[in-house]
């Protein structure tokens, strides 16, 4: 009898002893669960490394890239680039856009995306200075070290475009007067190049006008309405020059009648707004929200060394006022923020 109870209170007491650790290694766990999850004592959290990116354009303002600089904020998130939107003191400055370039590179941008003024000037900038820093075009110019990736359009072909539906639509018997803020940038030169031999080979007379103020094309629009004038078309090749000319015409009926249509580029949502009015006849545009997004991408593959495509053409459209109600241009007209 004593022998059993001795071996009952032995076997009582092992299980004590086992259920004890047990509970012991259960509160140890948890410990180390809470650790775990709440602090970095033994796993530290991988930090998230972010990109500095200057993007450095070639306007005083950022008016004229609305949907641009939506698609770069959304890369942005995407791809946690830190970014620097920088502005000229004054407009179409190439040697002012170099030695802000120069100032970007030196600051420590882990990558540049550059809107050209002058693209012959910025190759040879870049041809001259020696380093690493990646850069990513947005516009024309040639792809060579150290440029990784250039995003453009066409724009030989958006010229084309917007002379075509000038002949369609305009009599050839009428002068068209080209209107432009910096004919020497390269972009706007491919444009104008193609809009000319569209032009030039359907007979139509061309009369190029660059401008600095708003007066000059003021002055341009209210010559068709003096006598021995008369009827004229206005081809804009900037969203500057679209925007500008579309007020102008809006702002008196006259105008309106000695004016057979003014085409022009762009998609800021004043311009749009301007076309709805009927001010604008049609707009040779592209998705500028993919190209910030894309140019910010490219950017951040640069910077991380991973392969990338050294030329995007993106999409050159021609629209009229029907099109901004088709679902099928919402993305590349309005696109979501």
């Amino acid at each position: 009898m004593f022998c059993k109870k001795k071996l009952w209170r032995r076997k009582r007491d092992g299980m004590e002893k086992r259920e004890g650790f047990l509970w012991g290694v259960l509160a140890g766990g948890l410990v180390i669960l809470y650790l775990l999850s709440s602090t970095d004592l033994i796993i530290k959290e991988r930090e998230t490394e972010v990109y500095p990116v200057s993007i450095v354009i070639g306007d005083t303002t950022d008016d004229y890239y609305v949907n641009f600089r939506k698609g770069v904020e959304q890369a942005a998130d995407d791809y946690n680039a830190d970014i620097s939107f920088i502005t000229l003191f004054d407009k179409g400055d190439a040697s002012q856009q170099i030695e802000l370039l120069r100032r970007e590179i030196d600051d420590g941008a882990s990558a540049v995306i550059l809107e050209p003024v002058d693209s012959m000037e910025c190759t040879r900038f870049l041809n001259e200075r020696t380093g690493g820093t990646p850069i990513v075009v947005a516009g024309s110019m040639p792809v060579e070290e150290p440029i990784k990736s250039l995003i453009s359009v066409d724009y030989f072909e958006h010229g084309q475009k917007m002379g075509r539906a000038i002949t369609e639509e305009c009599n050839s018997m009428l002068p068209v007067y080209v209107l432009t803020e910096r004919l020497e940038n390269g972009s706007t030169r491919e444009m104008y190049d193609g809009l000319t031999a569209v032009l030039s080979e359907a007979g139509y007379t061309v009369q190029l006008y660059e401008w600095e103020t708003e007066e000059t094309i003021r002055r341009v629009i209210e010559g068709t309405v003096y006598p021995g004038n008369g009827r004229a078309v206005i081809a804009a090749l900037d969203p500057a020059s679209t925007g500008q000319a579309a007020e102008i015409i809006g702002g008196s009926p006259v105008y309106g009648i000695y004016v057979a249509g003014l085409y022009g580029t762009g998609t800021t949502p004043a311009i749009l707004n301007q076309m709805d009015r009927g001010m604008i006849k049609g707009l040779v545009v592209s998705n500028e929200f993919e190209q910030g997004y894309l140019c910010v991408e490219n950017a951040v593959k640069a910077i991380r060394k991973e392969n990338l495509q050294p030329r995007i053409l993106l999409d050159s459209l021609y629209i009229k006022k029907k099109d901004l109600r088709d679902p099928g241009m919402e993305k590349t007209l309005y696109p979501i923020d």
